[in-house]
């Protein structure tokens, strides 16, 4: 029963739930991802995707100093089950504004060769060779899907 309430727990948040959708439409994520496209601190998206690792949710790899996140190879049943009925609801609901965000992330973090400094040294550095710039829509925050959060 324990860890079918720890499975609940991890799923009861909406920035979680944000980031399962992600993983489940994409496979892998980087930290780095999360942060530019969920407008979250590194430290908030990191505590939040151990949250899922810990739920037995996602299983993580290190590649140099960077971390990627993915769906758990095995997952335990009560996992398999609670996911079962919630991943197409999940991959669903996601909003477009936030699957454009990753698209456009994701062709500037290629453009730059992947995960790297800063965005302002990441954007000087690119020179005008990316289609994209990163730009949260307005709509993401005043629908509620994203909350601001001040980032240093």
């Amino acid at each position: 029963m324990r860890r079918l309430a720890t499975v609940f727990k991890a799923l009861s948040d909406e920035t979680r739930l944000a980031m399962l959708g992600l993983l489940l439409r994409e496979g892998e994520l980087c930290v780095c991802d999360f942060v530019e496209v969920l407008g979250i601190t590194q430290s908030k998206a990191s505590r939040h995707l151990r949250y899922l690792v810990h739920a037995g949710l996602l299983q993580d790899r290190r590649e140099l100093t960077w971390v990627y996140y993915r769906m758990a190879d095995q997952l335990g049943a009560e996992q398999r089950l609670v996911l079962s009925g919630v991943q197409e609801l999940v991959k669903q609901q996601l909003p477009d504004e936030l699957l454009e965000s990753l698209k456009t992330w994701k062709q500037q973090k290629q453009c730059d060769g992947g995960c790297g400094p800063s965005p302002k040294k990441r954007l000087s550095s690119c020179r005008g060779r990316c289609e994209g710039t990163i730009v949260r829509p307005l709509a993401l925050f005043e629908n509620g899907i994203m909350k601001r959060s001040p980032r240093s």
